[in-house]
């Protein structure tokens, strides 16, 4: 079995994939006609050349601009949809999938709006691909907690519908530590604590999100590698990192995907997995992204193959299910 085979076809779960991140400009372009919203860009072909990012801010920007084509139910329920089916296509058979509300509510749009149209597809995607996973709603990093608590109220009606509570947006400059009241309320509430840190962010903020969050997973994560003993806790505690190298490269983290330090946390013993991030945005879905680690980085089928049960253990899902995935990776491995 070559890398391209296995990058396609191994069972695995998603776990670090922002939905509004999956808007590709066709469809993008389709709801604004379908809601009377005017874009800041002419053409498909003008979006895609605005694709050429120098960090995560300039990302945004253009990021926060396409979600304004988002309004409706059906919008978001599109919106999955579209992902759902390219996840089906790269043998994704969990996801978890982060929203960003306030994006969507500061705009007007109704808290139970954005997750009425994601849950009907994650729904569909159980019943018609066998796919499980759930919603994990983030906080945007860059407003201000109070603003957060004000989120956190409009999702307390949904809690049925959520399954974890995430940290995302610009990084730099507003660390984890800034978010502990509103972590610790939704945590009261039952929601799982994960959150983006270490990767325009310093080391620093990996530790916050551990120890004053008390997160269960770190998104990106990448930087940890500068800190020693950092490495040891997350390898000791296994605490998941969900790694995003196609994003890494777009938003110049790492230079090439060959400087990439994703064959460092494995032989570190860390428990990354490989996830597209927002990959409308950055050129590769999952299978994309595995691909790319296995070509660029000299990754083998066996290591692509350990990288999908990281994932699928990294999962909030429970063991019966996890047990099944992980059965399923082996039998794809045997048959290969």
């Amino acid at each position: 079995m070559d890398v391209s085979t296995a990058a396609a076809g191994l069972p695995k779960a998603e776990l670090h994939l922002h939905i509004e991140g999956t808007l590709e400009p066709e469809l993008m372009f389709a709801l604004a006609r379908r809601n009377g919203v005017t874009l800041p860009f002419g053409s498909v072909e003008e979006v895609r050349a605005a694709y050429d990012f120098t960090n995560l801010q300039s990302f945004l920007d253009i990021y926060y601009q396409g979600a304004r084509a988002l309004v409706t139910e059906r919008d978001f329920y599109d919106l999955a949809w579209a992902y759902l089916e390219r996840a089906q296509a790269d043998n994704v058979r969990h996801v978890e999938m982060f929203f960003d509300p306030q994006t969507h509510t500061d705009r007007g749009v109704h808290f139970a709006t954005v997750v009425a149209g994601l849950d009907q597809a994650m729904r569909e995607a159980g019943d018609k691909f066998g796919m499980s996973g759930g919603l994990i709603m983030c906080f945007l990093r860059h407003l201000s907690e109070d603003a957060a608590e004000v989120t956190l109220e409009q999702a307390l009606p949904h809690r049925d519908l959520i399954l974890g509570v995430g940290l995302d947006s610009s990084e730099v400059g507003h660390p984890p530590s800034k978010f502990r009241n509103v972590y610790r309320r939704a945590v009261d509430a039952g929601l799982i604590p994960v959150a983006h840190a270490g990767e325009e962010g310093p080391p620093e903020y990996v530790w916050e999100a551990l120890d004053i969050l008390g997160v269960r997973r770190i998104d990106h994560g990448v930087r940890s590698m500068e800190d020693t003993e950092l490495v040891r806790r997350l390898a000791v505690d296994r605490i998941p990192l969900t790694v995003c190298p196609l994003s890494n490269v777009k938003l110049r983290v790492v230079d090439t995907i060959a400087d990439h330090v994703l064959p460092s946390m494995l032989d570190a013993g860390l428990l990354a997995s490989v996830n597209s991030d927002d990959p409308a945005y950055f050129g590769g879905y999952v299978g994309d992204n595995y691909r790319a680690v296995g070509e660029g980085l000299g990754v083998t089928v066996d290591d692509l193959a350990a990288i999908a049960r990281n994932s699928i253990v990294s999962t909030f899902a429970t063991e019966e299910r996890q047990a099944e995935l992980l059965a399923e990776v082996d039998a794809f491995m045997d048959a290969g």
